[in-house]
């Protein structure tokens, strides 16, 4: 048996083996290069920072939201920096010891600048790693040094001012911004509330007959200064009305009777100083 090579033949072989290794590099290398632009190019949502991570070493560069292109070999970490709420119901002692069920209401939000700091030392739980406790520490804090009549009537607000004196000092160090605390409600014991209601119900009728007593001796001096007054007029006329005054008036009314046409009966008064009496008719 007799074989024959053709040469022509294995060269086109040759070629067309070398135009599909060609492609599936450039395939490769396509595919690879995609990879690595989508990898570089992120996107960090609204009201969000990222933190960046090489190889789990955090870097102090933050990107704010927004289109971003970084290092593919970058990891982005996201924590938002919106304001946000903490909600806290504990049980707390008051100075004399009684227990006070208090609702709390943190507001706080995460300070940007400090972000890569909040996220290598506290981690994306910092909420409940930080915040819930030093929360939960000031408002028995603040509690303590407050009797439970005045965290029931008055002192509201300097209890919730003195709780974010002292987490502003607090989470600020850390980089998370305090802005508000609001104390949503404060439950005595049944008893207690009970007894510091009658007092100030007391206290709230002890003021209205106060005012009532007061009232009265207001009035009291208006009709002493009233009856002073007529007293004083009375003088004043019993002073200027004479004998001769009286007379004169008599003569005058006398005068004007006289004039009047209708008919009259004319009786002579009684005495040197008696004066005529008309009394008319028709």
């Amino acid at each position: 048996m007799a074989f024959s090579y053709d040469k022509d033949r294995d060269k086109v072989i040759d070629v067309g083996g070398s135009i599909v290794r060609r492609f599936l590099v450039f395939i490769v290398v396509g595919l690879f290069l995609i990879i690595f632009l989508f990898n570089s190019v992120v996107r960090v949502g609204t009201g969000q920072v990222a933190v960046l991570t090489l190889f789990g070493k955090v870097s102090d560069e933050v990107l704010p939201e927004g289109i971003h292109l970084i290092n593919p070999l970058k990891s982005t970490n996201e924590l938002s920096v919106r304001t946000q709420e903490v909600k806290e119901s504990a049980s707390v002692p008051s100075s004399e010891g009684l227990v006070i069920n208090m609702d709390t209401s943190l507001i706080y939000h995460l300070n940007p600048e400090k972000a890569a700091q909040v996220y290598q030392k506290l981690g994306p739980r910092y909420v409940d790693v930080v915040v819930e406790p030093m929360l939960r520490s000031a408002i028995r804090e603040a509690t303590a040094s407050h009797t439970a009549n005045a965290l029931y009537t008055g002192e509201r607000e300097m209890v919730a001012k003195q709780i974010i004196d002292q987490l502003t000092g607090q989470l600020g160090a850390r980089g998370i911004l305090v802005e508000s605390v609001l104390l949503r409600d404060i439950q005595l014991p049944v008893t207690l509330k009970a007894s510091i209601e009658a007092k100030q119900q007391a206290e709230q009728e002890a003021l209205a007959m106060s005012f009532r007593l007061q009232r009265e001796r207001q009035e009291a001096e208006r009709k002493r200064i009233e009856a002073g007054g007529i007293r004083d007029f009375q003088q004043i006329v019993a002073q200027g009305i004479s004998p001769q005054l009286l007379q004169w008036k008599g003569i005058e009314a006398t005068e004007t009777l006289a004039k009047s046409p209708n008919a009259k009966v004319v009786v002579i008064g009684s005495g040197k100083n008696g004066l005529p009496l008309i009394m008319g008719g028709q």
